[in-house]
């Protein structure tokens, strides 16, 4: 039998902070004499109390996390936190279901940054500020975990950076502590580096704090309809360099911090990650300059392309233009784009630069032992020896990953969903990206007028996708809870 009270206590406690965050734009619509403020405060006290029981019933001393309780805590907070982030919006958001309500929470918990609200322009500010506080929270909850927890439940390859950054092993719950405070410090510095940048470039303290906290945390609510294209300008390139620092690994920025440069610039999967951004670019510039002959000016679409390769790369998902105005091959680019996604150890989401870079040197080694079958070729990546269970595990993950995108493409066509719409829906919901493109979604980008079933669908790919698939998978075996 599995002890709950390490996983249940934490949750406790996170679930605390978590009512505590709704007092916030519950100050924020009192302020502006909105009655909504009703809505947080009712929220804030269910929520509170109920981290407050978790907590105290559970409470004891917990040094140790076994690999059990470390499944089932990442899936806990990830399951228990969007419930009730939803409260707000089933209290106070017009016409939100508890469907709605779940899937907008979900995707800001999970940073994925798809909207199920239709009219953004109209929101009270105090629903604007909780989903962009949805994202920052969750955010950095999965810079948390994969510091942590995902190195030590082998998930995905990630058991080669245990050494890289915190060894964790049979001390989870304390160098989770020790871990949190680091990446909380750097978070901060980052979160109000963006909100001053924001404010001299001209957005208001409410604008720029609301799309600062989905900047760093690479979510994408924004409370405009039109996205960031309510910032066009100089606004474009300063979040471009914020999407950049929120999407390569955190570990690498703490140790520049800590005045170590080197294995920043060093960095194997930081310099792929922007070179890969760099042709990105240039084939959607030549595309829509040779082959659509669009003559806009050049600084203002070298501006517009760099700014939405970035948001598709990290997975940001904020929009400053119509994408699907550039062609076919810029839309398929971008796709592509997304399924790679940002670096291991960041808000970043999708596959990780990191594991196609260990699925290009294993395909590089089957294919020299295809030409030399006698010889041996050892795996190694940035000089450093791939372990055997390292690289069965990123395979196990590729595989695991684009069949649950296959599956949610097949379900959400079923729904009814043009195949367009059913195939952007997967692959913003499984890789945590963003935008919907297709004849369903509305000039917003809100996927208001989707079947209920569609919705749910897409909130379990958002939750599987953001705990990398395996983390949850695992708990629906039998031997897990046997053993």
């Amino acid at each position: 039998m599995i002890d709950i009270r390490p996983v249940a206590h934490p949750i406790g406690k996170i679930l605390t902070a978590i009512g505590g965050m709704m007092l916030a734009p519950m100050m924020v619509d009192w302020w502006h004499g909105d009655p909504h403020w009703m809505v947080f405060l009712q929220s804030a006290v269910i929520t509170m109390a109920a981290g407050v029981f978790v907590a105290v019933a559970t409470a004891g001393r917990y040094d140790h996390l076994s690999l059990h309780q470390a499944f089932l805590l990442t899936s806990g907070i990830w399951l228990v936190l969007p419930l009730f982030g939803a409260l707000p919006f089933m209290l106070g958001a017009p016409n939100a279901t508890f469907t709605d309500a779940m899937f907008e929470s979900m995707s800001g918990f999970t940073t994925t940054g798809t909207t199920v609200l239709p009219q953004l322009d109209s929101l009270a500010r105090g629903i604007h500020l909780w989903r962009a506080i949805l994202h920052w929270a969750g955010g950095l909850g999965i810079v948390v975990v994969a510091m942590v927890f995902l190195p030590v439940m082998k998930v995905g390859g990630m058991q080669f950076f245990r050494s890289e950054g915190f060894d964790t092993l049979g001390k989870v719950l304390p160098r989770a502590g020790q871990i949190a405070t680091e990446m909380t410090q750097l978070y901060l510095i980052l979160t109000g580096a963006c909100i001053i940048t924001y404010l001299i470039l001209g957005l208001t303290g409410f604008d720029a704090v609301v799309q600062a906290f989905s900047t760093i945390s690479t979510g994408g609510f924004s409370n405009y309809d039109a996205s960031f294209g309510a910032f066009l300008g100089p606004a474009e390139w300063a979040s471009s360099v914020f999407m950049v620092l929120a999407s390569i690994p955190f570990i690498r920025m703490v140790q520049l911090m800590r005045g170590q440069a080197k294995p920043l610039w060093r960095d194997i999967q930081v310099r792929a990650y922007l070179r890969w951004i760099g042709y990105a670019c240039v084939i959607i510039l030549l595309y829509r300059v040779l082959w659509l002959g669009q003559t806009g000016h050049p600084e203002e679409m070298l501006r517009e392309t760099v700014f939405n390769v970035i948001s598709t790369f990290s997975g940001t998902g904020f929009a400053s233009t119509d994408v699907t105005q550039w062609g076919h091959l810029p839309l398929m680019v971008l796709v592509i784009c997304g399924l790679i996604g940002g670096c291991t150890g960041s808000t970043g989401c999708s596959v990780k630069v990191f594991r196609y870079l260990v699925l290009f040197e294993a395909v590089r080694a089957q294919i020299r032992r295809m030409h030399s079958p006698h010889r041996v070729y050892p795996l190694r990546y940035d000089g450093q020896p791939l372990e055997q269970d390292v690289v069965d595990s990123v395979m196990a993950f590729f595989t695991l990953f684009f069949l649950t995108f296959g599956l949610l493409i097949v379900g959400l066509s079923l729904t009814g969903l043009h195949p367009r719409t059913a195939l952007t829906a997967a692959w913003t919901a499984i890789a945590n990206i963003g935008p919907v493109w297709g004849p369903e979604v509305t000039r917003n980008g809100s996927i208001a007028e989707f079947p209920t079933s569609a919705k749910w669908l897409m909130t379990v790919g958002m939750f599987l996708g953001r705990l990398e698939l395996v983390s949850v998978l695992v708990l629906l075996l039998p031997r897990f809870w046997r053993d």
